[in-house]
């Protein structure tokens, strides 16, 4: 190679590095993914924490929220009632104490005192009751109204005292109040900005909405007269990434200090990188198929039973989430006190799947398609089905809807099948009731006497071991019906760099920074 062609490839090169160096870590397009051993920098401002979220939320009203994801943004402007610990015990948040009584129907809630909204209003008993009143409201059509369904009469009796009559008694009750129907909004902001409410949204928690560009970023700022305490951040930065490769990248790159979810292929790797910590728990919900029952193939319960037989569980699980889940026999995940461990996951059987179709007048299979979201591991799982399924005859068209869009699909019923999991609930009510009760909020269009019989029974039992033999009679007759195909339980990890102190990792997946600050 001559002199001149050396000293131009020299400068070639440099100029590519260049190019390199300058390009925009927040693309989302998928690039070459940065080793898990290159130096992740502190940032220089200590005020500001970056949160690299899986997606971006849809929804900012708590009332009507019914995606996971918006539930991290959720914890920074809103308190609930109830919280929960490290070990999932009720813990006080904007209830200083409850009483319940006797018979189990009657709640007297003692709030905090001096606690003000956002936009400076009073949190009060009153608050309590617009909210519960506002949720309960058939005309508003809020996904928490089945789960105070149960609220007969709500009394306030003074401004830090409010006492709730329920109907019947109803164990799962504090659990709700720990989760979105728990959440407080302002009653003058709702009553002032309506519908748009979600865009602006205020709540009593310790940070304040500033701004939201969709696909982009939420930011919200330090609530400085935090009942509480003030939080140690001045202000943190949702990012939604859906491309996980990209997430990853920004970590590790230092533009993000912690991310939501942690590929399954990138796990071991992050375990062995010293500039990161990964931290790993049991997580409450469940990964599978959500079924339309309203329409063909699958208001046919053979071709859900035959569907449900040809997946390979601990393949999916081997190679599409390199073991970081465990098969799922149901909505209940292993480790909570209502797990049975004696009934076990479905084993693939091609042959019975395809006798249960023939039975049916289907010898030939069916066809049905399925919507995922656009990331790779959803990729891969829907296209390991897609093979399972062309063995018994069954033909599975895949495609891919943003996940959005494919929420409202869900609500509008315009789909055969999705690939989307629930993040779960503390008690398990949250799970199965939701999935497989005729009113259950995330129910699409299933519906059986005995099973709802059986999951209304289990509400109003008091005794934990009695409600567990229920919902194991629950899981059984799921098994057997199939309104939802349950393909694994999730461990669910969180990443986040050396210097973020104070983060405690929940079993419930969600994110709290009140307490967490920077070394």
């Amino acid at each position: 190679m001559s002199k001149k062609v050396k000293v131009f490839a020299a400068v070639f090169m440099s100029f590519l590095l260049f190019l390199t160096g300058c390009s925009n870590s927040n693309s989302s397009s998928t690039g070459t993914e940065k080793s898990t051993t290159a130096s992740a920098p502190a940032k220089t401002d200590k005020s500001e924490m970056v949160v690299g979220l899986d997606d971006d939320p849809p929804q900012l009203d708590p009332h009507f929220s019914t995606a996971a994801v918006d539930r991290q943004v959720f914890h920074s402007i809103y308190d609930k009632l109830v919280d929960v610990d490290e070990e999932l015990n009720f813990v006080p948040m904007l209830a200083e104490k409850w009483d319940i009584s006797e018979d189990g129907k009657t709640y007297t809630f003692t709030l905090q005192k001096d606690v003000k909204f956002h936009d400076g209003t009073p949190f009060n008993a009153e608050a309590v009751k617009f909210n519960f009143e506002r949720m309960m409201d058939p005309n508003t059509g809020s996904p928490r109204a089945s789960e105070l369904s149960s609220i007969e009469k709500i009394e306030v009796v003074d401004d830090t005292t409010l006492k709730v009559v329920l109907s019947e008694p109803y164990s799962p009750f504090l659990a709700a109040l720990s989760d979105r129907a728990g959440m407080m909004v302002s009653p003058t902001a709702v009553k002032e900005k309506g519908k748009d409410f979600a865009n602006s949204p205020v709540g009593t928690g310790p940070f304040k909405f500033v701004s939201r560009v969709k696909q982009d970023k939420i930011v919200v700022e330090k609530n400085a007269d935090y009942w509480g305490g003030a939080p140690k951040f001045e202000k943190i930065v949702y990012r939604p990434y859906a491309d996980e490769n990209v997430r990853l990248t920004n970590l590790t790159s230092g533009d993000v200090d912690i991310i939501s979810k942690v590929p399954p292929k990138d796990v071991e790797k992050l375990k062995n990188d010293s500039n990161l910590t990964l931290s790993e728990t049991g997580a409450l919900g469940f990964q599978g198929l959500y079924l339309n029952h309203k329409s063909e193939p699958f208001n046919n319960k053979a071709l859900r039973q035959a569907l449900d037989l040809v997946i390979d569980r601990e393949a999916i699980i081997k190679v599409a989430l390199r073991d970081t889940a465990v098969a799922s026999a149901g909505a209940i995940p292993p480790g909570t006190w209502a797990y049975d461990e004696s009934i076990k996951p479905k084993k693939k059987d091609i042959e019975k799947a395809k006798k249960i179709m023939a039975d049916a007048g289907y010898p030939d299979g069916f066809e049905f398609t399925l919507q995922l979201s656009p990331k790779p591991v959803e990729e891969q799982i829907s296209q390991m089905i897609q093979s399972m399924a062309k063995e018994a005859g069954i033909k599975v068209n895949l495609e891919m809807v943003e996940f959005g869009t494919m929420l409202d699909n869900m609500d509008n019923f315009k789909f055969d099948a999705v690939r989307l999991g629930w993040s779960g609930r503390t008690d398990p009510d949250g799970n199965i009731y939701a999935l497989f009760n005729t009113e259950g909020s995330i129910n699409y269009g299933y519906s059986n006497p005995k099973m709802d019989e059986l999951l209304e029974q289990a509400r109003v039992e008091t005794d934990q071991k009695e409600r567990k033999k229920i919902y194991s009679e629950a899981t059984k007759l799921g098994q057997e019906e199939v309104p939802f195909i349950f393909i694994y339980h999730e461990k669910d990890y969180k990443a986040y760099k050396n210097n973020l102190q104070g983060y405690k990792h929940i079993a419930d997946q969600m994110m709290r920074f009140h307490d967490v600050s920077f070394k």
